[in-house]
């Protein structure tokens, strides 16, 4: 009689034999046939939009690997609870194996494009998940070895083979994601790709947009740097051959740009701040590059914008929608249909070959990586992913700032000292940031901040403060902005949903 561990253990192997395998063959059908991918990004769609939320808050851009480790988790728990109530009357492990299978398939022909030979990987996996707890269930490992035979006792050899098929599983399901990106990856396309030659080119950044004295973000944030938020669970791939830009809807005209179609635009250079809308008061959401690219207005102006058109709803190549109005891609703060950041052909993380660029709104409704279509419609007819959750339709970025140096906790010595930080209102600019420190003695006055050059309202400003740290104890510092237009950064607390998070960021340090 297997014990009711060794059946559980027994479980978790035929579960990863399941995924292995599944995986492994998924590599040579195409990414369409990818189960682990299709459950992952089937269970984010599925998550309510508080929730989601909540990884971002508490992960923030290992929100994925969150994700894909708590599956596995989850995986092992339910493999293992109902393999130890498995019997050859009630195979509740093996029923449990092919309802995940189903699962799978379901999720995999869920997939824009999948056929029925993509859940052929998922099928086969299946079936050899069951016949591994089938096996290792059957009693043909613990039955007494026979007469002089001095190989291992029973329990020994049922947990060696046990843990062989978990090694199998295992290998079996790293090689095929490695396969896996391997045929599909485009970074030779992406390699090959010499931006195009831009036309109106970035006014240069001087150095005096970064503070001296204090260690503070570059001004230009380094890819390798830049926030990624998104609800890609794998990166998705698309070669600039395979690649098509569809404009349609509230039009006088449909039009389909190829890549190669994009070289009768003018090529645009700009540098724009961007910012995730679940950004927390002094969270790191936001980053600053330059990016390469066609003006979006030019793209749309052939296929005759209807009058009545109030939003363009744009959708990646995996499915991801954002709706944006239409006078933010008509109008005159240059958004760009990106083909390049920093000088470089776009990561593929970041949305190689083309996204979107809007100055002034959040990232979730502007800001599609992968952009494969652009419907011209309006707000009262249709809803875009992150809107159907609970966010709002329109997203224009507040007035924020936020304290880089010194950092909560921090030990300061007594004397000269220089803070500072970042602010931003993109598309309005910031005017001024105000600093007050208060000590044992009570609240401080609000103090103006120095602040680094403009560069344009589009980017953030970096700000710095000079203090004399004379008194000893527990201090605090705070920081408001003021933009252009003379509105200064409300004090009220509000949360990212839904439409940004509001309250001034405060640090508290001792001086030493």
């Amino acid at each position: 009689m297997t014990a009711p561990a060794t059946k559980a253990m027994g479980g978790i192997a035929a579960a990863a034999v399941a995924l292995g395998v599944t995986q492994l063959l998924a590599a040579f059908v195409g990414p369409q046939a990818d189960a682990r991918t299709a459950v992952g990004s089937a269970v984010i769609d599925l998550t309510p939009g508080p929730a989601k939320e909540w990884a971002i808050q508490t992960f923030g851009t290992a929100d994925k690997l969150f994700l894909a480790l708590a599956v596995l988790v989850v995986i092992a728990a339910v493999a293992a609870a109902t393999a130890a109530l498995e019997t050859r009357r009630v195979p509740v492990g093996s029923i449990a194996i092919v309802a995940a299978g189903v699962a799978g398939c379901a999720a995999v022909l869920s997939r824009a494009g999948a056929t029925l030979v993509d859940v052929v990987p998922t099928v086969v996996g299946t079936a050899c998940g069951v016949a591994v707890l089938r096996l290792l269930l059957s009693g043909r490992f613990t039955d007494a070895p026979p007469a002089g035979d001095s190989g291992p006792d029973p329990g020994r050899r049922l947990s060696l083979v046990t843990l062989g098929f978990l090694g199998v599983g295992a290998l079996t399901g790293v090689g095929g994601a490695v396969l896996g990106r391997l045929s599909t990856s485009v970074s030779g396309d992406r390699n090959a790709f010499a931006l195009p030659k831009v036309d109106v080119a970035a006014p240069p950044v001087p150095p005096t947009v970064q503070p001296q004295g204090v260690a503070l973000p570059s001004f230009v944030t380094s890819n390798a740097d830049f926030y990624r938020i998104d609800t890609a669970l794998a990166v998705p791939q698309l070669s600039r051959e395979n690649w098509q830009l569809r404009i349609h809807g509230m039009v006088d005209r449909e039009i389909t740009y190829s890549f190669a179609d994009l070289e009768q635009f003018e090529v645009i250079e700009k540098l724009v701040t961007l910012t995730c809308v679940s950004n927390p008061v002094g969270g790191d959401l936001v980053g600053n590059a330059a990016w390469t690219g066609y003006r979006v207005r030019d793209l749309l102006a052939p296929a005759g914008i209807h009058r009545d058109a109030d939003m363009v709803l744009s959708m990646s190549i995996d499915g991801f929608t954002a709706g944006t109005p239409v006078d933010a891609f008509t109008d005159d703060r240059g958004s760009l249909l990106a083909v390049g950041m920093n000088g470089e052909p776009l990561p593929t993380n970041h949305g190689y070959p083309a996204r979107l660029v809007v100055p002034g709104l959040y990232g979730y409704v502007s800001a599609t990586k992968w952009v494969v279509d652009l419907e011209v419609t309006r707000f009262d007819r249709a809803e875009a992913y992150w809107t159907r959750l609970g966010w709002s339709a329109r997203g224009p970025i507040k007035t924020e700032s936020r304290i880089d140096v010194p950092r909560s906790g921090q030990d300061v010595a007594r004397g000269p000292v220089t803070f500072g930080g970042v602010a931003w209102a993109q598309d309005r600019g910031v005017r001024a940031v105000e600093v007050r420190i208060d000590g044992p003695d009570g609240e401080g006055d609000w103090q103006q901040a120095d602040l680094g050059a403009s560069y344009s309202n589009d980017t953030w400003r970096l700000w710095s403060y000079r203090w004399d740290a004379t008194q000893t104890g527990l201090h605090t510092i705070t920081v408001r902005a003021t933009d252009n237009t003379g509105a200064v950064q409300t004090e009220d607390i509000a949360d990212p949903v839904p439409d940004g998070a509001t309250g001034w960021h405060s640090v508290g340090f001792a001086v030493v």
